[in-house]
């Protein structure tokens, strides 16, 4: 009786938890509201004083230094690598680096004590390309990445980032290739695309969020244990394999606060030949909601991996999706048909603490 009671306990309090999020921080339900809520809910720095944390107001508010990188020599550097070099380790203020139009074939790393940096393409119409070719069989799987960001507070906007090395037979070792890692803590990508096929995006560590993005690949293309909110994303399964994974999530018990919301996302794909996401750990945890699903997801959903111990585990939820790949009738049964309640955590900007440092694509 006693467990009972402690169970009943719990379910109410996760119950009224949900129904304390603020109002205003919740994604709308229709798709064309979503941009006028978000420029009404994320500020600039002169109007979010008030909620932000010291440390990112100090940073953001009054001179902020930029860095020019131009392929043709008009800027104060040719390349990405040098301008990341420039920022000294322990910076606290705000560091642009503008990045011109072109393909920059180097492979960068922000090391942990460089904060505050943002890339930012100049022309959103004619995104810079950063490139690289590294393999998990050259470097490790998570060091593969062509852009590895362990710092925090890392911001890009109107950037490319693709790992450039061919396609995984699924015979050779160590031929998965990311584009990028992300390790640091509250970081935002705007505007951004990721190319590449296994392990496209290593979304590994701390809270972040995806605006107006597009991510593709073949094999557990977003992997990693990161607390992360995707936003009118569109997420593009390429043809071509026998079988393929979205999100191969790396939550490992259930009290861990990592996990994967993707809302007004669009899965793209054809072929039916793939799964949105798998349990890579035994607590895995996606949510799919106000999301389009293409005829790319087989009727089931999900995969437990060939683990069926993890079906107790992992969280795997949909709500409010449409797309002839969102039917729910035939998923499979260890996933979540979530109620309104139980889906309001995941299509919240408090998801992710936003208020405390998030701020609207930068201004240059």
């Amino acid at each position: 009786m006693a467990m009972k009671l402690n169970i009943a306990l719990a379910c109410f309090l996760i119950v009224n938890i949900a129904f304390t999020i603020n109002a205003q921080t919740v994604i709308p339900a229709n798709a064309a509201e979503v941009e006028r809520w978000f420029q009404s809910v994320v500020k600039p720095i002169s109007a979010a004083k008030g909620t932000l944390e010291p440390s990112v107001i100090a940073a953001e508010d009054g001179g902020v230094e930029t860095l020019d990188v131009r392929q043709d020599g008009k800027g104060k550097f040719k390349t990405i690598s040098d301008a990341v070099k420039h920022v000294k380790v322990g910076n606290k203020k705000r560091v642009i680096i503008k990045i011109g139009p072109g393909e920059y074939r180097e492979k960068i790393k922000i090391e942990r004590f460089q904060s505050y940096i943002t890339f930012y393409g100049t022309d959103p119409k004619n995104r810079p390309t950063i490139t690289f070719a590294g393999t998990a069989a050259q470097y490790g799987t998570v060091d593969s990445a062509t852009l590895i960001v362990e710092s925090d507070y890392f911001v890009a906007a109107n950037i490319i980032i693709s790992n450039s090395a061919p396609r995984p037979d699924g015979k050779k070792k160590g031929a998965q290739a990311a584009a990028i890692r992300i390790s640091g803590d509250r970081s935002a990508f705007y505007n951004c695309k990721f190319v590449g096929f296994q392990d496209t995006v290593c979304d590994d560590k701390g809270k972040h969020f995806f605006k107006d993005c597009y991510i593709e690949g073949t094999v557990d293309f977003i992997f990693g244990e990161a607390r992360s909110l995707y936003l009118n994303t569109e997420l593009h399964v390429i043809p071509g394999d026998r079988e393929a994974m979205i999100v191969a999530h790396a939550r490992k018990n259930q009290d861990g606060e990592g996990g994967y919301s993707f809302v007004h996302c669009k899965v793209t794909g054809t072929g039916g030949h793939a799964v949105l996401g798998r349990a890579w750990f035994d607590a895995a945890r996606s949510v799919f909601a106000y999301s389009t699903i293409s005829d790319v997801i087989k009727p089931e959903g999900w995969s437990d991996n060939r683990n069926q111990k993890c079906q107790k585990t992992v969280f795997f939820g949909e709500y409010a999706n449409t797309g002839p790949g969102a039917d729910l009738k035939r998923r499979v049964p260890y996933s979540k048909k979530l109620t309104a309640a139980e889906a309001k955590q995941f299509i919240s900007l408090e998801y992710i603490d936003a208020a405390k440092w998030l701020l609207p694509p930068p201004r240059v």
